[in-house]
């Protein structure tokens, strides 16, 4: 099942997709949350649908919105890509590198880029999302897929200079408004073969930049939640956010280069659909 939230910002209902058509499931559920992936949702909405239910079909015009409503927090990981670590000068990790994104800068998947004020080097990084389905705390890296709700495509948007060059953590790098657009839908697990084999790319102005796959992951998604939940406890609905591959505007040579307004970021994953971003600049 493929969980999507359309319409209006602060206005989104819960849709799901079916045959490539959007349609509004919000007579029958009431939101993507916290209380909707801890109440066992996902099964009761996939029950209900069963059913044969009268769904309305939602027009193409109508704006994809952010998959999952208010997640409690948006946990990342860094240097998750051998590849990745090479370009940016530094050494692959011995265990994740943790940061948080703050969940204001969370946008629909289409929304609009918009570069901060003062920002020189605004960055991407196509990034595959764990959805959270059932609270993890202390969790054995066996059991760890059990606390998995679905996947979704995240770009991990940052501003280089804030992040590196300004002192103190990556968060103030990767926290702008905007600098998360998530979607355009949450892939229920049984939706995805191999979380592990999935192809991700993104490029910009039509120009590929990235082109990795999941396989390449130095920390896996089992690790990953076993390893979050030894130091705090993810809740349903929250997001990780993996780690991005190669080819980031930080990484390029010989000089690197960075979004300006007008560029276009188109990015995608197997099975967890596309997603576009046109960068403006920041006004008052």
């Amino acid at each position: 099942m493929k969980l999507i939230r359309f319409g209006e910002p602060g206005k989104e209902k819960p849709g799901v997709v079916i045959n490539n058509k959007r349609y509004d499931v919000s007579h029958l559920v009431k939101e993507f949350d916290e209380d909707f992936f801890a109440g066992n949702g996902i099964q009761l909405l996939q029950d209900a649908l069963s059913k044969n239910p009268t769904l309305t079909e939602v027009a193409d015009n109508i704006r994809w919105g952010c998959p999952v409503h208010r997640p409690s927090k948006i946990v990342c990981i860094g240097l998750n890509y051998a590849d990745h670590a090479r370009e940016s000068n530094m050494e692959p990790p011995k265990e994740p590198v943790v940061f948080f994104k703050s969940t204001s800068a969370i946008v629909g998947p289409n929304d609009p880029l918009v570069i901060p004020r003062n920002s020189t080097k605004t960055d991407w990084e196509v990034e595959l999302g764990v959805v959270i389905g059932k609270k993890a705390s202390y969790v054995e890296e066996a059991d760890a897929l059990d606390h998995v709700a679905g996947y979704c495509l995240h770009n991990d948007y940052s501003e280089r200079a804030f992040q590196l060059e300004r002192g103190g953590q990556w968060v103030k790098g990767k926290s702008c408004d905007t600098f998360a657009p998530i979607g355009p839908w949450i892939a229920t697990k049984d939706e995805v073969a191999d979380v592990h084999n999935l192809r991700l790319w993104l490029s910009v102005n039509g120009k590929m930049m990235q082109d990795g796959n999941t396989s390449n992951l130095i920390f896996n998604i089992p690790f990953l939640i076993h390893y979050l939940s030894q130091f705090m406890t993810l809740m349903p609905g929250d997001v990780i956010s993996t780690g991005t591959p190669a080819g980031v505007g930080l990484g390029q040579k010989p000089e690197p280069w960075y979004i300006k307004p007008g560029d276009v970021m188109e990015l995608g994953i197997d099975g967890l659909g596309t997603s576009t971003q046109t960068a403006q600049a920041w006004k008052p």
